[in-house]
């Protein structure tokens, strides 16, 4: 009983995500096409004017895309679950309604979302290449899934420590500012030179 319980109330609570995050007309999920894609674009004007090429590869929107959407797909995850508990407080009042329902709901209607701004972005970048392209689309699922993944494992972990010590929300965010920089998303992890690469592979979002 407690399965189909808790279907129903995590479809409520991402009906009322897609409400209260999105609002109700289109410029909402207009928005979270366009905040990525403007970012990206940023990074392509501002690297393709200093550099003749990328680090792999000959097309700029495509590897900064490649890198940036994924990063973006963990760091929005692991902030939106982060504070899931204090945002659906007054919901978990209701014995229908636990703690784990309110985690899903954003995860399942986030990933949903950064799957779709991904494969759109993407899609626009492939069908004006010159040269037709064919993604691997296993590996792609692989990796952002991973990513996926570990923001939800880091987003339930400060949803927990956020409650309990309040101070950590605070630390986490200036310790979190510098991972767009160490998460390979403007340059190849392994064009670092040693002994950097080594301490560079023990942050988890390299290796998606």
């Amino acid at each position: 009983m407690r399965g189909f319980s808790a279907f129903r109330a995590v479809s409520a609570l991402i009906l009322r995500e897609m409400a209260t995050s999105f609002g109700r007309t289109p410029g909402g999920y207009l928005w979270a096409i366009a905040e990525p894609v403007a970012a990206v674009s940023l990074l392509v004007f501002v690297f393709s004017m200093a550099f003749d090429q990328p680090p792999l590869g000959k097309d700029f929107a495509l590897f900064y895309a490649s890198g940036y959407l994924p990063f973006m797909l963990y760091s929005d995850l692991a902030q939106k679950i982060g504070v899931a508990l204090r945002f659906s407080r007054p919901l978990l009042a209701y014995p229908a309604i636990n703690w784990l329902d309110a985690l899903l709901a954003r995860f399942i209607l986030n990933t949903l979302i950064n799957f779709l701004v991904f494969a759109l972005v993407i899609w626009a970048i492939l069908i004006r290449l010159p040269h037709p392209v064919i993604p691997d689309f296993p590996k792609l699922f692989l990796g952002l899934s991973l990513a996926a993944f570990l923001g939800l494992g880091i987003g339930a972990l400060n949803a927990f420590l956020f409650e309990m010590f309040p101070v950590w929300e605070r630390l986490w965010a200036i310790l979190n500012r510098p991972l767009f920089i160490l998460s390979g998303v403007l340059f190849l992890p392994e064009a670092v030179p040693m002994p950097f690469d080594g301490w560079l592979w023990f942050n988890p979002i390299v290796h998606v």
